[in-house]
C-alpha cells in the first residue's frame, strides 16, 4: 500500500522522503491512503485543514500524540526521519505537565529497530535487558548516539553509565522538570563525570514558564543545572493552544542556543541580554 504521510510543519525529526509532505498536496501526489500526523495540540486546526485538502487524493486518517493516539510498534522512517528511533512507549510517572502517561500508560518495551537518535519518553524506566539491548544496537550504528527524550536522572545506575561510556554518545539530555529533580540531577552529573562521560555531551531540558514561575526563578534553575554538570535547554510550558507569553518567548531564545547559553552562564549578572528584553 502506498501511504503518504502529511505533517503540519517541518521539524528536525520530520521525514524527508518522497512520500512525506508538509502542507497541501501537489498535482503529482498519488496514494492509496493519507495519514495526517500531528504531534502538538496547537497544530490540530492546521492538521484538520490539511485533512480536507488531501481528501481528493485518497482516504485520510488523522492521528498522532496530539489526538491521543496510543503509540504502537515503531516503524523507522514512517513518522520520524530515518535515524530517529523509539524503543519503548509510556512512562510510570504521573507528571502534571505531561500527557505521555495518560496516553500510553506504563512502560511498554517495543521491538528494537536500528537508529541512533533515541526518542523514548523514559528509556531508563525499561528493564535492564531492554536498556542493554538498546546500547548494543546503538554501538553498531554509523552515527554517534543521541538521547533526545530526556533521561530521568533518578533512575541512572552505575551499569548504565558504563554502557553509555562504551558507545560514545554525542549528546545526552536529562530533565529538570520539578524541584525534586535537582538532587538526582546533581548525583547523576557526578556519576557521569566520574564514569568518564564528557561534560560536553551532557544537556538537560529545564521546564519553565508554568503558573507561578518567574524569569528570575527560571534563570536560577539554569545555573543550578550548569552547576550539576549539564548545559541547560529551556523548555517553556505551553497550554493546549500553544500559548506562551511574549516575555517567555524572548527569554527562551537565549536559553536554547548553546553559545549564548554558555555566555550567559559565564556572567554573574542578570542583565538585559539574559532576560531577552
Amino acid at each position: 500500500m502506498r501511504i503518504i504521510r502529511v505533517f503540519p510543519r517541518r521539524l528536525s525529526a520530520t521525514p524527508d522522503d518522497a512520500l512525506a509532505y508538509v502542507g497541501p498536496p501537489d498535482f503529482f501526489a498519488e496514494a492509496d491512503e493519507i495519514h495526517v500526523s500531528v504531534s502538538f495540540t496547537w497544530d490540530v486546526p492546521i492538521a484538520e485543514r490539511l485533512a480536507k485538502q488531501w481528501e481528493w487524493v485518497a482516504p485520510v486518517k488523522m492521528g498522532g500524540p496530539a489526538l491521543g493516539t496510543v503509540g504502537g510498534e515503531f516503524v523507522p522512517g514512517m513518522y520520524l526521519k530515518v535515524g530517529h528511533v523509539i524503543t519503548s512507549r509510556g512512562c510510570p510517572n504521573s507528571c502534571w505537565f505531561c500527557e505521555v502517561w495518560k496516553r500510553d500508560g506504563e512502560i511498554r518495551e517495543l521491538p528494537i529497530r536500528d537508529g541512533w537518535i533515541i526518542q523514548d519518553d523514559n528509556l531508563l524506566a525499561c528493564s535492564e535487558g531492554h536498556i542493554r539491548a538498546v546500547f548494543a544496537m546503538l554501538g553498531r550504528q554509523p552515527e554517534p548516539p543521541q538521547f533526545l527524550g530526556g533521561l530521568e536522572a533518578a533512575r541512572l545506575q552505575p551499569w548504565m553509565v558504563d554502557g553509555l561510556r562504551a558507545i560514545h554518545p554525542k549528546q545526552i539530555f536529562f530533565a529538570y522538570d520539578t524541584p525534586d529533580d535537582l538532587e538526582p540531577l546533581v548525583i547523576a552529573g557526578r556519576m557521569l563525570r566520574e564514569g568518564g562521560i564528557a561534560r560536553t555531551s551532557l544537556r538537560a531540558f529545564v521546564l519553565c514558564g508554568y503558573d507561578g514561575d518567574t524569569i528570575d526563578l527560571a534563570e536560577n534553575r539554569m545555573r543550578e543545572t550548569w552547576a550539576a554538570g549539564f548545559l541547560p535547554f529551556a523548555m517553556v510550558y505551553r497550554d493546549r493552544h500553544g500559548d506562551k507569553p511574549d516575555r517567555w518567548r524572548a527569554w527562551q531564545r537565549n536559553w536554547t542556543r548553546p553559545a549564548i547559553t554558555r555566555a550567559l552562564l559565564a556572567t554573574k549578572g542578570q542583565g538585559v541580554a539574559a532576560r531577552g528584553e
